[in-house]
């Protein structure tokens, strides 16, 4: 019944208690933020099951905005020794590219001032145990608050066939698109026997998963950092491989700009509760220059599969552009797994400096 949670259903009284950990000053002052130093690693909270986390926020007293980046969030269940968890922290609060912004999406938002309140919705059942931790990998300590929302159930069977919350963090910083490689135009492009993907093989990859569960959606952080005639990256179609399936797959996309359901090159931001535009860099002299993020969540019509997924997107038809690709992925496993591939290195995770990357 954990789910029982939207407005008409307020009133039904759930078999539940209500509990939270923060950050608060226990000495009853007003020092409610704990120092993380640089390199080092702190547990948040370590929570006692069977419950399930309902709310995170948080909000960082960093340096600088990369910090964002430079900050871990991992988050274990239920005594595995690999995190389920393990996320550049701005990137897990919905944002990626090292910035804070103010949005709104259903379940993350980042709040003013500057988008300096981070929140998260997804709810987190766990049977044993639930521990939650940061690392900072910067060379500045910084001042973490936060607020870890929880509900206790009186027993392991009010989750019992609930799944594991997971998110899985990908960059690859230059896709090498063949036509940019190449410096092919527009024209020479749309001739080459190679805008036929039949395969998928050559796409971005969002989320690759093995195991029994529910993918929940992503975001999207594209950095468009080199021009050309047709550099509009939403040219992308999305694909996701259900269950080793081959291509064509069962969900089949037409579009980078439809996978987060705008269309015909959208150019201003948007947010709405399960898609949309949270960032948008460009100018009319050259319309998709910088950083973009895009974003869409399949809340009503979360994907099954049994087996695997492979959740992927061209990097411009038929991969064909060079761009720098980030996405977090959002989605729910029978069992605690690993979150994904190695975390990359801190200096591999930051973003691109504005002033040294375009032309």
């Amino acid at each position: 019944m954990i789910g029982k949670t939207r407005l008409a259903s307020l009133p039904y009284l759930r078999d539940y208690t209500s509990h939270r950990v923060s950050s608060y000053d226990k000495s009853g002052g007003n020092k409610d933020s704990w120092n993380i130093e640089a390199k080092e690693k702190r547990i948040l909270a370590d929570i006692k099951g069977p419950g399930c986390i309902k709310h995170i926020w948080m909000t960082l007293g960093i340096p600088q905005e990369d910090y964002c980046r430079k900050i871990v969030l991992r988050i274990y269940w239920d005594n595995s020794q690999d995190a389920s968890v393990e996320c550049p922290i701005g990137d897990f609060f919905g944002l990626g590219h090292g910035m804070r912004k103010n949005f709104v999406t259903l379940p993350l938002q980042m709040s003013p001032q500057d988008g300096k309140g981070f929140n998260s919705w997804w709810p987190m059942p766990f049977k044993e145990r639930a521990i939650i931790e940061v690392e900072n990998e910067g060379e500045k300590p910084y001042g973490h608050y936060f607020y870890i929302d929880y509900e206790a159930y009186p027993s392991s069977e009010v989750v019992r066939d609930l799944a594991y919350f997971h998110c899985q963090w990908r960059r690859e910083a230059n896709t090498k698109g063949w036509g940019f490689e190449e410096k092919l135009s527009r024209e020479a492009i749309w001739k080459d026997h190679r805008i036929l993907n039949k395969d998928g093989k050559g796409n971005y990859v969002i989320l690759k998963a093995e195991g029994n569960g529910i993918y929940c959606g992503a975001h999207l952080d594209i950095d468009c950092f080199e021009r050309n005639p047709n550099d509009w990256y939403g040219e992308g179609d999305d694909m996701i491989f259900i269950d080793g399936e081959k291509w064509p797959p069962s969900l089949h996309g037409t579009g980078t700009e439809d996978w987060f359901q705008c269309a015909y090159c959208p150019t201003r931001e948007y947010n709405a509760p399960y898609h949309g535009v949270i960032l948008y860099s460009g100018n009319p002299d050259w319309k998709f220059k910088g950083k973009n993020t895009v974003y869409r969540y399949y809340i009503e019509d979360p994907i099954r599969f049994h087996k695997s997924i492979l959740a992927s997107i061209e990097h411009g038809h038929a991969n064909n552009l060079s761009n720098d690709y980030a996405s977090t992925a959002y989605y729910y496993l029978s069992e605690p797994k690993k979150a994904g591939p190695k975390l990359l290195p801190v200096k591999e995770r930051l973003p691109r400096p504005k002033e040294s990357v375009y032309g």
